[in-house]
């Protein structure tokens, strides 16, 4: 029922649940609890959002999962059918059509590897609990309030692979555009469109006035219906009660902008209430739905980026496949990935847009070294990554646990290749590379391609694969000995391209092989290539003449405006390349890479003091990634690898040549009690940690008599309070009065998502900080 509305008609979602609770002064820790302790309150909320004209209310299961609910006195099952059986008990009293219980799934509260602790299968597995639970009682599932597109695919994969329910997904977006771990609108919505969702959402973190560029880039983004729950503006205290600054006829009047845009699903966050959505169903409900109706691309996403393929002429770099390569063939067999990491940073420095990664060599596990490799290279470059392998349980492992939208390399005409690529192909919305071959027999000319082509195209469409989502390869054959079949190649791109709506691409460097001078052959038949409409150039990226022909092309087939990237380019104003194999230990932290870092140091502490590479070296790497962080041209998860490498640096430091005693500190850290979000608090550990300082970190949902006891065994030069959720504010500024009670206490320093600066100020913090690195430069400042 709920899909046969979807898109065609505006769907009112309710507000927050959260914002009611408080009024009862449920604190965080117990808000997934009052299924059971409070049932009645509970359906009185839900009953209310009902009478306001609320088409879905979800299920008060935000934070039900067994890492949120570990030390919890009741089961995961207990808080989950009781949560359903309240939501359904209402849906039952309010007794009219056309009302749907939406299950709500939630972050599960830790950071993914590699940026923490947790598995991607035990993520998967924690959000599979829940859907099988949940599945046959409700209509739909929400995963809502992500901020890691990672996390999301888990959840995802969960829903879709132990259900058939509709799935909506939504994350949650600051100010910048970006979520916390860096992905950008663009990037969520190829993720989560291709991983097959139904909808697409934000909600939470923002205002609706700030969430507009957002919103409208999500529109712009995808074609499927958008979901839109903002928060009621930004949070404030006020008579001890956290409140919002946006009132109900503001928000209305923005939301209904969004309707009138195409926004299809729209409801509230954090501070709204029935009253805001009983005005915001008398106002959206009866607008005439537009629909998106956007081009579909062809677009391959890493968790941070995304490179569309046709618009202009996309590198894909070639170096990481072991064929024809000694030294990388025996690195993998040897498990030394650092050559192959050095191999990715530099063709991405090089100025490639997508990485080939191929590892298919004698004597390698492809199964287990590919989804490695491309781990570690996800770590350390933010390009899109091309899955190259001819092993099909390979294929379909490292798509699992890509981060991201990939392309598989690759399928065939033949029946069992595509048997077997097709549906991997579906599963994990990747692109395709497919091979013009059928059999044994190399095709002669440009027709012959062209129906095998066709074949492909006409069986991918049976697994609802659109002509978008795959790319084509001619087959580049030699000119040392298939002279005349080499144009044929060239015949065949243009012909394809010009016939359907896929992309192609060529290996270009297999025209030249056994003739002289290989660079010249190279770059003329790229040249002609990208003249006769390829897309994709797999390429030495490091091959200066072959990426000066591609920006030439640019330039006079007016791809590049007004020559500013050529010019840039000439004039020497790009990123330099140079050779990486033997990186600086400053380099090294500026990657991220913990293994070499303790190397590097090993080596430098022979000829440096300690001191030195402390100052001279780490510092300063650390302060330009935190130059580079603040000014947004890296993200979270590159913040964290740089101060985890950091660390590693130090630890070789300290173990032989510096005492405990010579640490910076202590600084306490904690989660405030009734909040068992800890994230970004662990975040600042790894920072303040890489920067020198010792920690102390007392944990999460901790209470104010606790923290009182550590500053009296630890004496911290400072304190550090967090809280996610604004149910927990009143617990920070009751830790902090406790505190203040205490004669020269420390600063007091608090952060968290609900928090600002004038927040701060009203529970008598000394300090407030954004992040991680607006709270060492206090440090550094105030001690």
């Amino acid at each position: 029922m709920l899909k046969e509305i979807l898109g065609k008609k505006i769907i009112i979602f309710d507000g927050a649940l959260g914002t009611m609770l408080q009024e009862k002064q449920k604190l965080g820790q117990d808000t997934s609890l009052v299924s059971i302790e409070d049932p009645d309150f509970l359906e009185a909320i839900h009953l209310k959002y009902l009478e306001a004209n609320a088409d879905v209310i979800t299920t008060n299961t935000f934070g039900a999962n067994s890492y949120k609910l570990e030390s919890a006195k009741y089961t995961l099952t207990e808080v989950i059918n009781a949560s359903i059986d309240v939501a359904k008990s209402a849906l039952s009293k309010h007794n009219k059509k056309d009302k749907f219980l939406a299950y709500d799934i939630g972050p599960i509260g830790q950071l993914l590897k590699p940026f923490g602790a947790l598995e991607f299968d035990e993520a998967y597995l924690m959000f599979k609990e829940q859907v099988l639970l949940a599945k046959d009682k409700v209509d739909l599932f929400i995963i809502e309030t992500m901020s890691d597109v990672y996390e999301l695919k888990a959840a995802i994969l969960a829903v879709k692979e132990n259900s058939t329910l509709p799935v909506f997904s939504s994350m949650s977006f600051e100010s910048d555009e970006r979520t916390l771990m860096g992905t950008d609108v663009e990037s969520y919505a190829n993720i989560a469109t291709n991983l097959g969702v139904d909808a697409v959402g934000v909600n939470c973190s923002l205002g609706p006035k700030e969430l507009k560029k957002i919103v409208f880039k999500l529109l712009e983004s995808t074609n499927l219906p958008i979901l839109v729950q903002p928060n009621a503006g930004l949070p404030c205290f006020k008579d001890g009660k956290t409140c919002y600054n946006v009132g109900i006829d503001e928000y209305v009047k923005i939301m209904e902008e969004f309707a009138l845009a195409g926004v299809s699903i729209v409801g509230g966050c954090c501070g709204t209430n029935p009253e805001y959505i009983k005005k915001l169903s008398e106002k959206c409900k009866n607008i005439k739905l537009i629909r998106p109706k956007n081009l579909v691309k062809t677009k391959a996403s890493s968790s941070q980026m995304t490179i569309e393929i046709g618009e202009r002429p996309i590198v894909c770099g070639e170096r990481v496949n072991p064929t024809g390569k000694k030294l990388l063939r025996e690195a993998l067999q040897n498990q030394d990935f650092d050559y192959v990491i050095h191999e990715a940073i530099s063709q991405e420095k090089a100025g490639a847009n997508i990485l080939d990664v191929n590892v298919g060599a004698s004597g390698i596990d492809e199964i287990s070294t590919l989804p490695k490799v491309m781990k570690l290279i996800q770590e350390v470059v933010m390009l899109p990554l091309q899955l190259d392998s001819a092993n099909y349980e390979a294929l379909e492992k490292s798509a699992r646990y890509y981060n991201g939208i990939p392309i598989i390399n690759s399928v065939n005409g033949k029946q069992e290749s595509m048997d077997k690529v097709f549906p991997i192909v579906k599963k994990y919305g990747t692109l395709v590379i497919a091979l013009t071959l059928d059999g044994s027999d190399l095709p002669k000319n440009a027709f012959e391609r062209e129906l095998i082509a066709e074949k492909i195209i006409t069986e991918a469409k049976k697994y609802d694969i659109p002509e978008e989502r795959i790319i084509v390869d001619c087959l580049v054959l030699t000119a040392s000995a298939q002279q005349a079949e080499v144009i044929e190649t060239l015949n065949a791109v243009r012909n394809i391209k010009a016939k359907y709506k896929v992309k192609t691409a060529l290996g270009i460097s297999n025209v030249s092989f056994g003739l002289p001078n290989r660079n010249l052959l190279n770059k003329t038949f790229l040249v002609s290539a990208l003249a006769n409409s390829l897309d994709l150039a797999i390429i030495n990226p490091l091959d200066n003449e072959m990426m000066d022909a591609i920006s030439a092309f640019n330039v006079l087939y007016n791809k590049d405006l007004n020559a500013s990237e050529y010019i840039a380019k000439q004039t020497n104003e790009i990123i330099e390349k140079k050779d990486n194999s033997n990186l600086s230990l400053y380099e090294i932290i500026k990657q991220g890479l913990k293994e070499e870092a303790s190397k590097s140091v090993k080596e430098l502490l022979k000829t440096m003091a300690p001191l030195d590479i402390i100052n001279e070296i780490l510092i300063k790497a650390l302060d330009e990634i935190g130059s580079l962080y603040e000014s947004k041209k890296i993200f979270l998860p590159q913040l964290i690898l740089s101060a985890e490498a950091t660390k590693e640096a130090f630890a070789v430091i300290q173990k032989e040549f510096v005492s405990k005693d010579e640490k910076k500190g202590p600084i306490i850290l904690v989660t405030v009690e009734g909040d068992i979000h800890d994230i970004g608090k662990n975040i600042v550990k790894v920072v303040l940690e890489s920067y020198g300082y010792k920690v102390i970190d007392l944990g999460k949902d901790v209470k104010a008599e606790k923290v009182i006891e550590a500053y009296k065994t630890y004496k911290p030069k400072a304190i550090g309070l967090s809280a996610l959720m604004t149910t927990t504010v009143e617990s920070m500024k009751k830790t902090i009065f406790m505190l203040k009670q205490i004669k020269d206490v420390c600063p007091i320093i608090v952060g968290g998502a609900v928090l600002t600066s004038e927040y701060a100020k009203e529970i008598n913090a000394d300090h407030y900080c954004k992040d991680a690195i607006s709270t060492v430069k206090l440090l550094e400042k105030i001690l």
